[in-house]
Protein backbone atom coordinates (compact mmCIF):
# COMPACT_ATOMS: atom_id res chain seq x y z
CA UNK A 1 0.00 0.00 0.00
CA UNK A 2 0.84 3.18 -0.44
CA UNK A 3 2.10 5.94 2.21
CA UNK A 4 2.02 10.06 2.43
CA UNK A 5 5.43 12.08 2.07
CA UNK A 6 5.36 14.09 4.85
CA UNK A 7 3.98 17.79 4.01
CA UNK A 8 3.54 16.86 0.26
CA UNK A 9 0.62 14.49 0.43
CA UNK A 10 2.15 12.33 -2.61
CA UNK A 11 1.65 8.67 -2.52
CA UNK A 12 4.84 6.66 -2.92
CA UNK A 13 3.83 4.39 -5.21
CA UNK A 14 5.81 1.49 -6.20
CA UNK A 15 7.21 3.12 -8.89
CA UNK A 16 9.46 5.43 -6.69
CA UNK A 17 10.26 2.58 -4.56
CA UNK A 18 11.90 0.97 -7.64
CA UNK A 19 13.12 3.66 -9.37
CA UNK A 20 16.86 3.08 -7.87
CA UNK A 21 16.76 -0.71 -7.64
CA UNK A 22 15.34 -1.76 -10.88
CA UNK A 23 15.34 -1.08 -14.48
CA UNK A 24 11.66 0.28 -14.87
CA UNK A 25 11.86 0.68 -19.20
CA UNK A 26 10.01 -2.16 -20.66
CA UNK A 27 10.43 -3.98 -23.86
CA UNK A 28 7.72 -4.21 -26.56
CA UNK A 29 7.51 -8.50 -25.52
CA UNK A 30 6.60 -6.88 -21.97
CA UNK A 31 4.29 -4.23 -22.97
CA UNK A 32 2.27 -7.12 -25.01
CA UNK A 33 2.70 -9.84 -22.41
CA UNK A 34 1.42 -7.30 -19.35
CA UNK A 35 -1.21 -5.59 -21.29
CA UNK A 36 -2.65 -9.27 -22.83
CA UNK A 37 -2.63 -10.31 -19.08
CA UNK A 38 -4.55 -6.85 -18.12
CA UNK A 39 -6.82 -6.76 -20.67
CA UNK A 40 -8.09 -10.46 -19.86
CA UNK A 41 -8.38 -9.81 -16.12
CA UNK A 42 -10.37 -6.85 -16.68
CA UNK A 43 -12.13 -6.14 -20.06
CA UNK A 44 -14.19 -9.24 -21.02
CA UNK A 45 -15.65 -9.01 -17.18
CA UNK A 46 -16.42 -5.80 -17.01
CA UNK A 47 -17.95 -5.44 -20.10
CA UNK A 48 -20.25 -8.16 -19.65
CA UNK A 49 -21.33 -6.16 -16.19
CA UNK A 50 -22.31 -3.14 -18.05
CA UNK A 51 -23.84 -5.43 -20.95
CA UNK A 52 -26.31 -6.37 -17.38
CA UNK A 53 -26.66 -2.72 -16.55
CA UNK A 54 -27.54 -1.41 -19.72
CA UNK A 55 -30.19 -4.85 -20.17
CA UNK A 56 -31.42 -4.36 -16.28
CA UNK A 57 -31.55 -0.11 -17.35
CA UNK A 58 -33.93 -0.23 -20.77
CA UNK A 59 -35.63 -3.93 -20.64
CA UNK A 60 -38.76 -1.70 -19.57
CA UNK A 61 -38.68 -0.76 -23.16
CA UNK A 62 -38.85 -4.54 -24.42
CA UNK A 63 -41.71 -5.16 -21.47
CA UNK A 64 -43.82 -2.49 -22.46
CA UNK A 65 -44.78 -4.21 -25.70
CA UNK A 66 -44.56 -7.79 -23.67
CA UNK A 67 -48.18 -6.59 -21.40
CA UNK A 68 -46.46 -3.77 -18.85
CA UNK A 69 -48.63 -1.41 -19.78
CA UNK A 70 -52.17 -3.26 -19.82
CA UNK A 71 -51.31 -5.15 -16.53
CA UNK A 72 -50.30 -2.43 -14.76
CA UNK A 73 -52.86 0.09 -15.93
CA UNK A 74 -51.05 2.63 -16.80
CA UNK A 75 -52.58 5.65 -18.27
CA UNK A 76 -51.60 9.10 -19.40
CA UNK A 77 -47.82 9.86 -18.41
CA UNK A 78 -47.17 7.05 -16.44
CA UNK A 79 -44.89 4.99 -18.47
CA UNK A 80 -42.71 7.96 -19.13
CA UNK A 81 -42.89 8.63 -15.13
CA UNK A 82 -41.41 5.37 -14.79
CA UNK A 83 -38.48 5.74 -17.17
CA UNK A 84 -37.85 9.29 -16.05
CA UNK A 85 -37.36 8.37 -12.43
CA UNK A 86 -34.93 5.88 -13.15
CA UNK A 87 -32.89 8.96 -14.10
CA UNK A 88 -33.43 11.25 -11.75
CA UNK A 89 -31.41 9.04 -9.06
CA UNK A 90 -28.99 7.61 -11.73
CA UNK A 91 -27.42 11.10 -12.60
CA UNK A 92 -27.80 12.18 -8.86
CA UNK A 93 -25.35 9.70 -7.63
CA UNK A 94 -22.78 9.85 -10.67
CA UNK A 95 -20.39 12.43 -9.09
CA UNK A 96 -20.16 11.09 -5.09
CA UNK A 97 -20.14 7.21 -6.54
CA UNK A 98 -16.67 8.19 -8.38
CA UNK A 99 -15.39 9.59 -5.42
CA UNK A 100 -16.60 6.75 -3.29
CA UNK A 101 -15.06 4.03 -5.69
CA UNK A 102 -11.56 5.67 -5.16
CA UNK A 103 -11.96 5.65 -1.68
CA UNK A 104 -13.42 2.04 -1.05
CA UNK A 105 -12.00 0.29 -4.15
CA UNK A 106 -13.42 -0.66 -6.90
CA UNK A 107 -13.68 -4.54 -6.10
CA UNK A 108 -16.18 -3.92 -3.03
CA UNK A 109 -17.95 -0.61 -4.43
CA UNK A 110 -18.81 -2.44 -7.94
CA UNK A 111 -19.69 -5.69 -6.22
CA UNK A 112 -22.29 -3.91 -3.45
CA UNK A 113 -24.16 -2.19 -6.39
CA UNK A 114 -24.76 -4.83 -8.51
CA UNK A 115 -26.10 -7.19 -6.07
CA UNK A 116 -28.26 -4.54 -4.72
CA UNK A 117 -29.88 -3.80 -8.22
CA UNK A 118 -30.20 -7.04 -9.03
CA UNK A 119 -32.08 -7.31 -6.45
CA UNK A 120 -34.53 -4.28 -7.08
CA UNK A 121 -34.89 -6.04 -10.49
CA UNK A 122 -36.04 -9.14 -9.60
CA UNK A 123 -38.73 -6.94 -7.30
CA UNK A 124 -39.69 -5.01 -10.12
CA UNK A 125 -41.48 -8.06 -11.53
CA UNK A 126 -43.65 -8.22 -8.70
CA UNK A 127 -44.69 -4.85 -8.92
CA UNK A 128 -48.44 -4.51 -9.03
CA UNK A 129 -49.31 -0.56 -9.96
CA UNK A 130 -47.74 2.46 -11.41
CA UNK A 131 -46.48 3.77 -7.94
CA UNK A 132 -44.59 0.07 -7.30
CA UNK A 133 -42.95 0.54 -10.93
CA UNK A 134 -42.09 4.31 -10.56
CA UNK A 135 -40.06 3.39 -6.95
CA UNK A 136 -38.15 0.26 -7.76
CA UNK A 137 -37.01 2.56 -11.41
CA UNK A 138 -36.43 5.31 -8.69
CA UNK A 139 -33.88 2.55 -6.46
CA UNK A 140 -32.78 0.83 -9.46
CA UNK A 141 -31.21 3.96 -10.67
CA UNK A 142 -29.62 5.03 -7.26
CA UNK A 143 -27.82 1.58 -7.57
CA UNK A 144 -26.93 1.71 -11.29
CA UNK A 145 -25.57 5.27 -10.81
CA UNK A 146 -22.38 4.06 -9.84
CA UNK A 147 -21.58 1.44 -12.64
CA UNK A 148 -20.54 3.02 -15.79
CA UNK A 149 -18.96 6.07 -14.55
CA UNK A 150 -16.52 4.11 -12.12
CA UNK A 151 -15.66 1.39 -14.72
CA UNK A 152 -14.81 4.20 -17.59
CA UNK A 153 -12.98 6.16 -14.66
CA UNK A 154 -10.93 2.85 -13.60
CA UNK A 155 -10.24 1.82 -17.27
CA UNK A 156 -8.65 5.32 -17.74
CA UNK A 157 -6.31 4.57 -15.21
CA UNK A 158 -5.11 1.23 -15.99
CA UNK A 159 -4.15 2.30 -19.82
CA UNK A 160 -2.39 4.83 -22.01
CA UNK A 161 -4.33 7.04 -23.91
CA UNK A 162 -2.87 5.31 -27.04
CA UNK A 163 -4.86 2.19 -25.78
CA UNK A 164 -8.15 3.63 -24.17
CA UNK A 165 -10.44 4.24 -26.72
CA UNK A 166 -10.43 0.38 -27.52
CA UNK A 167 -10.79 -0.80 -24.30
CA UNK A 168 -13.94 1.80 -23.05
CA UNK A 169 -15.65 0.70 -26.58
CA UNK A 170 -15.24 -2.79 -26.10
CA UNK A 171 -16.64 -1.87 -22.09
CA UNK A 172 -19.43 -0.06 -23.68
CA UNK A 173 -20.10 -2.38 -26.53
CA UNK A 174 -21.63 -4.04 -23.80
CA UNK A 175 -24.54 -1.61 -24.10
CA UNK A 176 -25.41 -2.34 -27.79
CA UNK A 177 -25.04 -6.00 -27.48
CA UNK A 178 -27.87 -5.55 -24.72
CA UNK A 179 -29.74 -3.94 -27.49
CA UNK A 180 -29.33 -6.79 -29.44
CA UNK A 181 -29.71 -9.45 -26.44
CA UNK A 182 -32.40 -7.89 -25.22
CA UNK A 183 -34.65 -7.96 -28.09
CA UNK A 184 -33.95 -11.97 -28.30
CA UNK A 185 -34.24 -12.61 -24.40
CA UNK A 186 -37.74 -10.49 -24.22
CA UNK A 187 -38.58 -12.37 -27.56
CA UNK A 188 -37.89 -15.86 -25.81
CA UNK A 189 -39.43 -14.96 -22.15
CA UNK A 190 -42.76 -13.20 -23.09
CA UNK A 191 -43.82 -16.79 -23.74
CA UNK A 192 -43.56 -17.53 -20.12
CA UNK A 193 -46.60 -15.06 -19.93
CA UNK A 194 -49.11 -16.58 -17.49
CA UNK A 195 -46.54 -19.24 -15.90
CA UNK A 196 -47.02 -18.54 -11.88
CA UNK A 197 -49.81 -16.11 -12.60
CA UNK A 198 -47.56 -13.09 -13.99
CA UNK A 199 -47.47 -11.42 -17.14
CA UNK A 200 -44.23 -12.18 -20.00
CA UNK A 201 -43.30 -8.81 -18.74
CA UNK A 202 -42.74 -9.73 -15.23
CA UNK A 203 -40.54 -12.75 -16.14
CA UNK A 204 -38.66 -10.30 -18.31
CA UNK A 205 -37.87 -8.43 -15.32
CA UNK A 206 -37.04 -11.61 -12.75
CA UNK A 207 -35.08 -13.52 -15.19
CA UNK A 208 -33.00 -10.88 -15.86
CA UNK A 209 -32.59 -9.38 -12.90
CA UNK A 210 -31.73 -13.43 -11.16
CA UNK A 211 -28.69 -13.18 -14.22
CA UNK A 212 -27.64 -10.01 -12.68
CA UNK A 213 -26.97 -11.75 -9.70
CA UNK A 214 -25.36 -14.44 -10.61
CA UNK A 215 -22.79 -12.69 -12.07
CA UNK A 216 -22.50 -10.01 -9.39
CA UNK A 217 -21.77 -11.93 -6.34
CA UNK A 218 -18.22 -12.71 -8.17
CA UNK A 219 -17.00 -9.30 -8.61
CA UNK A 220 -15.95 -9.06 -5.21
CA UNK A 221 -13.05 -11.34 -6.66
CA UNK A 222 -12.74 -10.62 -10.18
CA UNK A 223 -12.34 -6.91 -10.98
CA UNK A 224 -9.59 -5.60 -10.46
CA UNK A 225 -8.50 -2.11 -8.23
CA UNK A 226 -6.71 0.41 -9.71
CA UNK A 227 -3.25 -0.05 -11.16
CA UNK A 228 -1.19 1.28 -7.74
CA UNK A 229 -2.92 -1.42 -5.80
CA UNK A 230 -3.97 -4.11 -7.37
CA UNK A 231 -2.43 -7.54 -6.95
CA UNK A 232 -3.15 -8.51 -10.60
CA UNK A 233 0.66 -7.62 -11.53
CA UNK A 234 4.11 -8.69 -9.37
CA UNK A 235 5.28 -5.91 -7.46
CA UNK A 236 8.22 -5.55 -10.09
CA UNK A 237 6.02 -5.97 -13.43
CA UNK A 238 3.29 -3.01 -11.49
CA UNK A 239 6.30 -0.56 -10.72
CA UNK A 240 6.98 -0.78 -14.57
CA UNK A 241 3.55 -0.48 -15.55
CA UNK A 242 3.12 2.40 -13.53
CA UNK A 243 6.19 4.19 -15.20
CA UNK A 244 4.92 3.31 -18.89
CA UNK A 245 1.81 5.17 -17.83
CA UNK A 246 3.11 7.86 -16.54
CA UNK A 247 5.21 8.50 -19.35
CA UNK A 248 1.93 8.32 -21.54
CA UNK A 249 -0.55 10.57 -18.93
CA UNK A 250 1.87 11.80 -16.86
CA UNK A 251 1.22 14.29 -14.04
CA UNK A 252 -2.78 13.41 -15.18
CA UNK A 253 -2.58 10.35 -14.03
CA UNK A 254 -0.77 11.36 -10.30
CA UNK A 255 -1.50 9.49 -7.51
CA UNK A 256 -2.30 12.10 -4.94
CA UNK A 257 -4.28 12.06 -2.19
CA UNK A 258 -7.73 13.45 -2.27
CA UNK A 259 -7.95 17.50 -1.58
CA UNK A 260 -11.00 19.55 -2.74
CA UNK A 261 -8.85 21.38 -4.37
CA UNK A 262 -8.98 18.63 -7.56
CA UNK A 263 -12.54 19.02 -7.29
CA UNK A 264 -12.81 22.43 -7.21
CA UNK A 265 -10.34 22.27 -10.58
CA UNK A 266 -12.71 20.37 -12.15
CA UNK A 267 -15.80 22.46 -11.79
CA UNK A 268 -13.60 25.28 -12.58
CA UNK A 269 -12.43 24.09 -15.77
CA UNK A 270 -14.80 25.62 -18.22
CA UNK A 271 -13.88 22.46 -20.57
CA UNK A 272 -15.52 20.14 -18.24
CA UNK A 273 -18.86 21.74 -18.99
CA UNK A 274 -18.41 21.29 -23.24
CA UNK A 275 -17.44 17.78 -22.55
CA UNK A 276 -20.60 17.03 -20.58
CA UNK A 277 -23.05 19.11 -22.98
CA UNK A 278 -21.15 16.99 -26.36
CA UNK A 279 -21.60 13.74 -24.11
CA UNK A 280 -25.89 14.83 -23.49
CA UNK A 281 -26.00 15.57 -27.01
CA UNK A 282 -24.63 12.35 -27.95
CA UNK A 283 -26.07 10.24 -24.79
CA UNK A 284 -30.29 11.64 -25.44
CA UNK A 285 -30.34 10.35 -28.96
CA UNK A 286 -28.78 6.64 -27.55
CA UNK A 287 -31.31 6.60 -25.04
CA UNK A 288 -34.16 7.30 -27.49
CA UNK A 289 -33.38 4.12 -29.56
CA UNK A 290 -32.79 1.91 -26.81
CA UNK A 291 -35.59 2.77 -25.07
CA UNK A 292 -38.02 3.39 -27.98
CA UNK A 293 -37.28 1.62 -30.73
CA UNK A 294 -39.67 -1.43 -29.93
CA UNK A 295 -42.17 1.26 -29.99
CA UNK A 296 -41.09 3.05 -33.40
CA UNK A 297 -40.48 -0.30 -34.89
CA UNK A 298 -44.01 -1.26 -33.72
CA UNK A 299 -45.54 2.16 -35.02
CA UNK A 300 -44.06 1.27 -38.55
CA UNK A 301 -46.68 -1.66 -39.00
CA UNK A 302 -45.26 -4.52 -37.25
CA UNK A 303 -46.46 -6.96 -34.40
CA UNK A 304 -45.04 -6.46 -30.99
CA UNK A 305 -43.47 -9.77 -30.65
CA UNK A 306 -41.25 -9.13 -34.65
CA UNK A 307 -40.44 -5.62 -32.75
CA UNK A 308 -38.53 -7.04 -30.69
CA UNK A 309 -36.68 -9.38 -32.99
CA UNK A 310 -36.11 -6.46 -35.69
CA UNK A 311 -34.83 -4.56 -32.86
CA UNK A 312 -31.60 -6.92 -32.74
CA UNK A 313 -29.70 -6.16 -36.29
CA UNK A 314 -29.13 -2.57 -36.27
CA UNK A 315 -27.64 -3.04 -32.25
CA UNK A 316 -25.04 -5.57 -34.27
CA UNK A 317 -24.04 -3.32 -36.71
CA UNK A 318 -23.77 -0.27 -33.92
CA UNK A 319 -21.36 -2.66 -31.99
CA UNK A 320 -19.00 -3.51 -35.27
CA UNK A 321 -18.56 0.43 -36.00
CA UNK A 322 -18.09 1.15 -32.06
CA UNK A 323 -15.04 -1.62 -32.35
CA UNK A 324 -13.84 -0.19 -35.96
CA UNK A 325 -14.14 3.18 -34.86
CA UNK A 326 -12.07 2.65 -32.06
CA UNK A 327 -9.12 0.77 -33.82
CA UNK A 328 -8.95 3.62 -36.10
CA UNK A 329 -9.40 6.69 -33.46
CA UNK A 330 -6.71 4.80 -31.26
CA UNK A 331 -4.46 4.20 -34.22
CA UNK A 332 -4.43 8.57 -35.31
CA UNK A 333 -4.66 9.26 -31.96
CA UNK A 334 -7.74 11.61 -32.72
CA UNK A 335 -11.27 11.70 -30.90
CA UNK A 336 -13.33 15.33 -32.02
CA UNK A 337 -13.68 14.54 -35.76
CA UNK A 338 -14.52 10.97 -35.68
CA UNK A 339 -17.43 12.17 -33.38
CA UNK A 340 -18.10 15.02 -36.10
CA UNK A 341 -18.64 12.47 -38.33
CA UNK A 342 -20.63 10.12 -36.71
CA UNK A 343 -22.70 12.51 -35.69
CA UNK A 344 -23.38 13.98 -38.98
CA UNK A 345 -24.58 10.48 -39.89
CA UNK A 346 -27.13 10.76 -36.98
CA UNK A 347 -28.62 13.62 -37.86
CA UNK A 348 -29.06 12.58 -41.55
CA UNK A 349 -31.07 9.28 -39.62
CA UNK A 350 -32.98 11.69 -37.81
CA UNK A 351 -34.02 13.82 -41.09
CA UNK A 352 -34.91 10.43 -42.60
CA UNK A 353 -37.04 9.32 -40.09
CA UNK A 354 -38.93 12.75 -39.93
CA UNK A 355 -40.27 12.53 -43.38
CA UNK A 356 -42.74 11.06 -44.96
CA UNK A 357 -41.07 7.74 -46.31
CA UNK A 358 -41.14 4.06 -47.07
CA UNK A 359 -41.34 1.47 -43.84
CA UNK A 360 -37.97 -0.34 -45.19
CA UNK A 361 -36.33 3.23 -45.50
CA UNK A 362 -37.19 4.05 -42.34
CA UNK A 363 -35.85 1.31 -41.18
CA UNK A 364 -32.78 1.59 -42.25
CA UNK A 365 -32.72 5.03 -40.50
CA UNK A 366 -32.93 3.16 -37.24
CA UNK A 367 -29.63 1.55 -38.59
CA UNK A 368 -27.89 4.83 -39.62
CA UNK A 369 -28.71 5.96 -35.93
CA UNK A 370 -27.27 3.19 -33.77
CA UNK A 371 -24.57 2.79 -36.20
CA UNK A 372 -23.52 6.59 -36.02
CA UNK A 373 -24.16 7.04 -32.13
CA UNK A 374 -22.92 3.93 -30.73
CA UNK A 375 -19.00 4.48 -31.41
CA UNK A 376 -19.94 8.57 -30.48
CA UNK A 377 -20.06 7.00 -27.08
CA UNK A 378 -17.16 5.80 -26.66
CA UNK A 379 -14.96 8.44 -28.09
CA UNK A 380 -16.72 10.76 -25.96
CA UNK A 381 -15.96 9.15 -22.77
CA UNK A 382 -12.42 8.87 -23.99
CA UNK A 383 -12.02 12.48 -25.17
CA UNK A 384 -12.68 13.40 -21.39
CA UNK A 385 -10.35 11.04 -19.93
CA UNK A 386 -7.22 11.29 -21.94
CA UNK A 387 -7.36 15.29 -21.07
CA UNK A 388 -8.05 15.66 -17.70
CA UNK A 389 -5.93 15.29 -14.53
CA UNK A 390 -4.77 14.58 -11.52
CA UNK A 391 -7.07 11.31 -11.13
CA UNK A 392 -9.44 12.71 -8.24
CA UNK A 393 -10.05 15.93 -10.75
CA UNK A 394 -10.83 13.17 -13.35
CA UNK A 395 -12.85 11.26 -11.27
CA UNK A 396 -15.30 14.42 -10.47
CA UNK A 397 -14.92 15.84 -13.48
CA UNK A 398 -16.22 12.49 -15.10
CA UNK A 399 -18.83 12.02 -12.42
CA UNK A 400 -19.91 15.63 -13.27
CA UNK A 401 -20.00 14.23 -17.38
CA UNK A 402 -21.80 11.50 -16.79
CA UNK A 403 -24.43 13.30 -14.36
CA UNK A 404 -25.01 15.69 -17.11
CA UNK A 405 -24.32 13.48 -20.29
CA UNK A 406 -26.93 10.42 -18.85
CA UNK A 407 -29.31 13.35 -18.36
CA UNK A 408 -30.08 12.78 -21.62
CA UNK A 409 -31.87 9.84 -20.63
CA UNK A 410 -34.81 11.97 -18.76
CA UNK A 411 -34.92 13.88 -21.43
CA UNK A 412 -35.43 10.79 -24.02
CA UNK A 413 -37.94 9.20 -21.74
CA UNK A 414 -40.14 12.47 -22.00
CA UNK A 415 -40.22 13.44 -25.69
CA UNK A 416 -41.45 10.27 -27.24
CA UNK A 417 -45.36 10.25 -25.79
CA UNK A 418 -47.52 7.48 -27.16
CA UNK A 419 -49.91 10.50 -28.47
CA UNK A 420 -47.25 11.34 -31.13
CA UNK A 421 -46.88 7.69 -32.14
CA UNK A 422 -46.92 6.63 -34.88
CA UNK A 423 -44.16 8.70 -36.50
CA UNK A 424 -42.83 10.28 -33.00
CA UNK A 425 -42.02 13.67 -34.73
CA UNK A 426 -41.31 15.62 -31.68
CA UNK A 427 -38.90 13.29 -29.97
CA UNK A 428 -37.14 12.76 -33.68
CA UNK A 429 -36.55 16.29 -33.50
CA UNK A 430 -35.23 16.75 -30.04
CA UNK A 431 -32.67 13.79 -31.09
CA UNK A 432 -31.68 15.87 -34.23
CA UNK A 433 -30.99 19.20 -32.17
CA UNK A 434 -28.98 17.37 -29.47
CA UNK A 435 -26.71 15.28 -32.19
CA UNK A 436 -26.26 18.94 -33.52
CA UNK A 437 -24.86 19.88 -30.21
CA UNK A 438 -23.01 17.17 -29.78
CA UNK A 439 -20.91 18.36 -33.20
CA UNK A 440 -20.44 21.62 -32.07
CA UNK A 441 -18.71 20.96 -28.70
CA UNK A 442 -17.14 18.27 -30.18
CA UNK A 443 -15.31 21.08 -33.09
CA UNK A 444 -15.02 23.72 -30.27
CA UNK A 445 -12.94 20.92 -28.10
CA UNK A 446 -10.99 19.96 -30.83
CA UNK A 447 -9.97 23.30 -31.96
CA UNK A 448 -9.25 24.12 -27.91
CA UNK A 449 -6.66 21.54 -28.13
CA UNK A 450 -5.01 21.75 -30.89
CA UNK A 451 -4.69 25.81 -30.53
CA UNK A 452 -3.35 25.12 -26.97
CA UNK A 453 -0.99 22.41 -27.97
CA UNK A 454 0.68 24.63 -30.27
CA UNK A 455 0.57 27.77 -27.91
CA UNK A 456 2.32 25.41 -25.33
CA UNK A 457 5.13 24.30 -28.26
CA UNK A 458 6.23 27.87 -29.05
CA UNK A 459 5.99 28.85 -25.60
CA UNK A 460 7.95 26.23 -24.07
CA UNK A 461 9.62 24.05 -26.66
CA UNK A 462 7.62 20.26 -28.20
CA UNK A 463 8.11 18.37 -25.26
CA UNK A 464 10.15 14.54 -25.64
CA UNK A 465 7.64 11.46 -27.22
CA UNK A 466 8.41 9.86 -24.43
CA UNK A 467 6.49 12.19 -21.93
CA UNK A 468 9.47 12.67 -18.90
CA UNK A 469 9.00 15.96 -19.02
CA UNK A 470 5.90 15.86 -17.61
CA UNK A 471 6.39 12.44 -15.24
CA UNK A 472 5.70 12.57 -11.77
CA UNK A 473 8.83 11.39 -10.70
CA UNK A 474 10.59 14.57 -12.37
CA UNK A 475 7.84 16.90 -10.30
CA UNK A 476 11.21 18.15 -8.58
CA UNK A 477 13.44 18.37 -11.08
CA UNK A 478 14.75 21.85 -10.30
CA UNK A 479 15.84 22.35 -14.35
CA UNK A 480 12.14 21.52 -15.52
CA UNK A 481 10.88 23.63 -12.85
CA UNK A 482 12.95 26.65 -14.22
CA UNK A 483 12.29 25.90 -18.00
CA UNK A 484 7.92 25.63 -17.05
CA UNK A 485 8.39 28.92 -14.85
CA UNK A 486 7.08 26.72 -11.56
CA UNK A 487 10.27 27.37 -9.05
CA UNK A 488 8.60 27.48 -5.59
CA UNK A 489 5.97 24.74 -6.30
CA UNK A 490 6.05 21.63 -4.22
CA UNK A 491 6.03 18.35 -6.20
CA UNK A 492 2.44 17.88 -4.81
CA UNK A 493 1.38 21.26 -5.95
CA UNK A 494 3.28 20.51 -9.53
CA UNK A 495 1.40 17.28 -9.65
CA UNK A 496 -2.23 19.05 -9.15
CA UNK A 497 -1.68 21.12 -12.39
CA UNK A 498 -2.51 18.40 -13.94
CA UNK A 499 -3.63 19.49 -17.71
CA UNK A 500 -2.55 22.25 -17.05
CA UNK A 501 1.60 21.37 -17.08
CA UNK A 502 3.27 23.25 -19.38
CA UNK A 503 4.50 19.98 -20.41
CA UNK A 504 1.08 17.99 -20.94
CA UNK A 505 -0.07 17.63 -24.78
CA UNK A 506 -4.12 17.27 -25.28
CA UNK A 507 -5.71 14.78 -27.70
CA UNK A 508 -7.73 16.02 -30.16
Amino acid sequence: MAAVHGDDKLLISDVARHVHENSLELTEADVKRLRWKIDWAIVPYVSLLYLLSFLDRVNIGQASTAGLNADLKLVGNQYAIALSVFFVSYVAVEVPSNLLLKRLKPHRWICLIMVTWSIIMICMGLVHNAAGLEAARFFLGLAEGGLFPGINYMLTTWYTREEQNMRISIFFAGATLAGAWGGLLAFGIRHMDGIGGKGGWAWIFILEGLLTFICAVPAYWLVQDFPDESNLLSPHDRARWLHRLSSSQGVTNAQLMFTWKQVKDAFTDWKTYVYALMYIGIAEPFYSLALFTPAVITGLGFSNANANLMTIPPYVVGFLTTLATAYWSDRVLVRGPFIVVWMGIVIVAYIILLCDVSVGVKYFALFLAVAGDSPCIASCITFIGNNVGPTYKRAAAMGFFFTIGNSGGLVASNVYPATSAPRYIEGHAIALAFSAMSIVCAIIISVHNRWENKRRDEKYGVPPADGSECSPLRASDPVLLKKFGLEGLAPHQVMELGDNHPAFRYIW
